[in-house]
């Protein structure tokens, strides 16, 4: 069953129960409602919750929860007839005049968040699987941090000292060109996307993306009214030659890459272009936000990883963006933005214009999890959880799908695949969920029109490596519906 059907039952349930109390009365434990209701412990903390929230009952630590005492209220005045529904058509023409429909910008990446039911696996989410999250980590990080001083007293504008420095010497190691002061402190991945987009692109202006490229960063450039200019991905990563060429035809100022396992590729920008997109990015004095995502994703089989692009550069070229909400959860929306000079000002005076500042508790959080022993015993688990599941996900498109493989690397959590000229990646799709299997269609990746069909695997939202390849068979069986 699903659990908020399963909290909204128990829930009223126990309404039509505590209607029965007199006020003051206490109600069976929780261990007690467990075993009467066949739900588990957190379903009823939840019910018990919904409850409070209304006001019918009242939760005392240590003693218990009883029935709330009520006043008498004052007579309710007499329902007013239904008005008509009022005439909303105005809207669309009112929003018209903006910068046209988000609703269509962002159902890529809303995609990427809808739940499936029950019985369909997810190859779709790019958040791992509950079971890979360190919940008691983060329980007791948070439990602590909550009763650190000052708590929730308001933060620095920039972050918590504490955590851009252990930020400054993760991204650029320990002596490197970031230090603490060029660290900004940003509510995870996406919301340090859309304040660098905005801080170091003007609107109206072209910028530079790979292609293929994970939908949020064209979701927020178009947001931000910025126009999205492909640069052709390969193996080895962007193809510095094309990149060239695009900074001398548009004369951007910003390129936004994600040089390691790059969603959806996986590529790895190899050592020559790592090379040549500094300089090249330099000659066209333009920044390189690099999106560093999936870093702390790397697999336990991965070779020593390359280091970050903005861990070799000296001259403020690289805005570097990292998240710790893939690795630890969706809901730690913590990560960084590191920058020099004008460009650091710049990201502050965007962030703190939209939101002021990232709450002070989640950062105090973060802190207390980084700082555990347990975070990198965690790290370790998650790397060889994902090589195991690519390792089922790789060897069931082998023998279930062999024309669908495409290139895999040791780090990420995803699969690109090339599909058979002519297949509708869409029809594809809604034939998978079908059969049970959620997986992305390639299309909403390019900025431009795709040069081949593709799918999207994610193999760490499912819930073990049994359930990817039990996927697998499923899209073959949604494929086999396409083609015969």
């Amino acid at each position: 069953m699903n659990e908020r059907s399963s909290v909204a039952e128990l829930a009223e349930s126990l309404r039509r129960e505590v209607e029965r109390y007199p006020e003051g009365r206490k109600l069976p434990s929780s261990r007690t409602l467990v075993e009467r209701h066949q739900v588990s412990p957190v379903t009823v903390s939840r019910a018990i919750a919904v409850l409070a929230a209304e006001g019918l009952v009242v939760s005392r630590p240590g003693a218990g929860v009883f029935r709330a005492a009520h006043f008498a209220a004052a007579p309710a005045a007499p329902a007013a007839p239904s008005a008509r529904p009022g005439d909303l058509s105005w809207q669309e023409v009112a929003l018209s005049a903006g910068s046209g429909p988000r609703d269509l910008l962002a159902a890529p990446v809303m995609a990427t968040l809808n739940v499936p039911p029950p019985d369909v696996i997810d190859l779709n989410s790019g958040y791992p699987h509950a079971t890979l999250l360190p919940e008691r980590l983060l329980a007791a990080a948070l439990a602590r941090a909550g009763r650190r001083p000052g708590a929730w007293d308001r933060p620095p504008a920039d972050g918590l000292t504490e955590l851009r420095g252990w930020f400054a010497r993760d991204i650029g190691g320990t002596g490197g060109p970031i230090g603490t002061g060029d660290v900004l402190i940003t509510a995870g991945g996406q919301g340090g996307l859309t304040v660098a987009v905005r801080a170091l692109a003007a609107p109206g202006t072209p910028v530079l993306v790979e292609s293929p490229t994970y939908p949020g960063i064209l979701a927020v450039l178009h947001a931000a009214g910025l126009r999205p200019v492909p640069v052709p991905v390969d193996t080895d990563g962007v193809r510095t030659d094309l990149l060239a060429d695009a900074f001398a035809a548009t004369r951007a100022r910003l390129f936004v890459c994600q040089p390691l396992f790059q969603n959806p590729t996986g590529a790895v920008l190899s050592p020559e272009r790592r090379t040549e997109v500094l300089r090249i990015a330099r000659a066209a004095g333009a920044f390189v936000l690099e999106d560093d995502f999936a870093r702390l994703l790397v697999h336990t089989d991965a070779p020593p990883l390359p280091r970050p692009l903005a861990a070799d550069d000296q001259d403020g070229v690289v805005v570097h963006l990292r998240s710790l909400t893939k690795a630890a959860s969706p809901n730690l929306r913590i990560g960084a933005l590191t920058a020099r000079g004008p460009a650091l000002a710049r990201l502050r005076a965007t962030q703190v214009v939209d939101s002021f500042f990232v709450p002070r508790p989640l950062q105090e959080a973060t802190l207390e999890l980084v700082s555990d022993p347990g975070w990198a015993r965690h790290l370790r688990t998650l790397g060889a959880e994902l090589r195991d599941r690519r390792t089922a996900t790789v060897a069931a498109l082998h023998r279930e799908l062999p024309g669908f493989l495409g290139d895999h690397r040791q780090g990420g959590y995803h699969l690109w695949l090339r599909l058979p000229d002519g297949t509708d990646d869409a029809a594809l799709t809604a034939a998978a969920l079908r059969a049970g299997v959620l997986v992305t269609p390639g299309r909403p990746y390019h900025p431009a029109e795709p040069p081949a069909p593709h799918l999207r695997i994610s193999y760490a939202a499912a819930e073990s490596a049994t359930h990817t390849a039990e996927g697998i068979h499923r899209l073959r069986r949604a494929y086999e519906t396409l083609t015969s």
